[in-house]
């Protein structure tokens, strides 16, 4: 894979960075350097990506935390795992459970949405498993932030401001004073350059070190949880918390261009890149002019995402395959429904969301392809009093009508939108990447790998280059640095266009790519967010 180092063809903000050792990309650079650290340490990739997932969860609470669910894709001793750790719905909940409760639709906050949190058993499992170092060395750095505290950045302040503007005028109720009480301490939230601690959650996060993660699902905080969803009433139960497991699954993949693209099969919206990938490499895309590329890759996207829309949820709930949706038969009787104008599939329109990414790789050639989330930035707006544990509302994403394929069931894994990335090609790796933002992220993954492939982009430039995102129907969003001719010629073609000034939905992306040749690794950072590849 050969990359364009001089000429950005867009405007650039950084450059990218090498490393002939170690490199761990996240959007804060104190999560980077803690993966760093553990590197130095002689940990493996997966060390420094447990290290950098649970400091995450301290430098960017809105968007991640203990309470998150996770997923991640391993590469090592020449081979590629995916594992999924995203919790399920408490087990006696049910549609007609909240219709007893004139509940019509899944509601944003409270307990009702919320289901069992993922992440501190996939950091345990990723550590038991292929890890060199012990959970408690890993989780330190963490634990250090959370205890003497940390200067917040710029974009994680401002995601923070609109958070708790929201939260003020939507959360009301006594179950929900904790939140405030943890993350807005005083009358207003924090700005950049204040420096914000919680004791609890370095508590939280030693218990959950020393015990490989049993404390939170079988000791004193799953307790504290279940009795906090016990009061407001909440469904969750301790059974729901001992009774979960993460599930290594075998990752999915097409090949585009002579690139294979790993995707984890659903519960997760990778399916819906890979849909988009196996319809558009039907198409000379590096052939064509700017404005066709965009409208083709938005338009196989869409119709993937009608799809996925329709048919993703818990992969243990469905009847049919879901390889069966990355045949070349079926990417060719898409592909027909593809015209010079835009079109209007379903499935609607798609919402926010707020996570964060992060890819690690060390000198042996092992890495990791990591993302967690809370969901809608802090999620539920619960947090477990004395835990410091903001609680995820991933069930939000549950149907009610009971003959939707993602209708809610107790003990079920609704559809879940972050998504990790893996790219090899000839059976080698060519490493991770990843974008997160909700129902953004198969649409980043898509338009990074069309800027990697096809465009030859670098890593950093393929970051930085402006986006595209569809929001619904023929409604397009597009980045206020978008090319204003192509953005015009878009528009002619029946695509509804808004320029959008907030670059904060558009997605924030990490990639580390290796050079087969040299074997130096190459990574770039989201200029959208307050990131940094650290690397020695």
């Amino acid at each position: 894979m050969k990359f364009n180092f001089q000429d950005y063809p867009f405007r650039s903000k950084r450059m990218a960075s090498f490393s002939k050792r170690g490199m761990v990309a996240t959007s804060q650079a104190l999560a980077s350097q803690a993966g760093l650290e553990i590197l130095k340490k002689s940990g493996n990739a997966v060390d420094a990506a447990v290290a950098a997932a649970a400091c995450l969860t301290v430098v960017e609470p809105c968007s991640n935390g203990i309470g998150s669910d996770a997923f991640a894709m391993v590469w090592i001793d020449n081979q590629l795992y995916g594992l999924n750790s995203s919790g399920p719905a408490p087990k006696s909940i049910s549609i007609q459970a909240l219709k007893d409760r004139n509940i019509t639709a899944m509601p944003k906050y409270g307990f009702i949405p919320v289901t069992v949190s993922g992440a501190p058993a996939a950091w345990a499992e990723l550590n038991e498993r292929f890890g060199s170092l012990s959970l408690a060395e890993c989780l330190a750095p963490a634990v250090k932030y959370a205890r003497e505290g940390f200067a917040i950045t710029p974009l994680t302040a401002a995601a923070w401001k609109r958070a708790f503007a929201e939260y003020k005028k939507e959360l009301k109720g006594e179950e929900f004073e904790e939140w405030f009480k943890v993350f807005v301490p005083g009358t207003n939230p924090p700005e950049a350059g204040e420096v914000w601690h919680s004791k609890d959650h370095a508590e939280t996060l030693e218990k959950i070190a020393t015990t490989n993660a049993k404390s939170f699902y079988q000791g004193e905080i799953a307790q504290k949880i279940v009795d906090f969803s016990n009061k407001y009433g909440g469904f969750l139960q301790l059974e729901d918390y001992a009774d979960f497991s993460p599930e290594w699954v075998e990752p999915l993949s097409v090949n585009y261009r002579g690139y294979d693209v790993w995707e984890l099969p659903p519960n997760g919206q990778g399916l819906v890149a890979l849909m988009a990938l196996n319809i558009l490499k039907h198409f000379d895309i590096s052939s064509m002019s700017a404005v066709e590329r965009y409208h083709r890759a938005i338009e196989a996207l869409k119709l993937a995402f009608s799809a996925g829309k329709k048919y993703i949820t818990d992969s243990r709930d469905v009847d049919f395959d879901y390889q069966d949706f990355l045949t070349a038969d079926y990417a060719l009787r898409r592909k027909e429904l593809i015209t010079d104008q835009a079109i209007s599939p379903p499935p609607g329109n798609l919402p926010a969301g707020g996570t964060v990414y992060l890819a690690a790789a060390d000198s042996e050639g092992n890495y990791v392809s990591f993302i967690q989330s809370n969901y809608m930035g802090f999620g539920s707006g619960l947090v477990v009093p004395g835990t410091g544990v903001a609680l995820q509302n991933r069930g939000h994403n549950f149907s009610l009508d009971p003959e939707a394929h993602n209708a809610l069931k107790g003990g079920k894994r609704s559809y879940h939108t972050i998504i990790p990335g893996f790219l090899t090609k000839n059976g080698k790796p060519i490493g991770p990447f990843g974008v997160m933002g909700g129902f953004m992220q198969p649409q980043g993954h898509l338009q990074l790998l069309i800027n990697t492939i096809d465009l030859n982009l670098n890593p950093q430039a393929a970051l930085d280059a402006p986006r595209w995102q569809w929001i619904e129907d023929k409604k397009i969003k597009l980045e206020a640095d978008f090319p204003e001719r192509e953005a015009k010629l878009l528009a002619a073609r029946g695509h509804e266009i808004e320029l959008s000034l907030d670059s904060s939905t558009f997605g924030k992306g990490q990639m580390i790519w290796r050079d087969q040749k040299e074997e130096v690794l190459i990574g770039g950072t989201e200029p959208r967010a307050d990131g940094a590849a650290a690397v020695y």
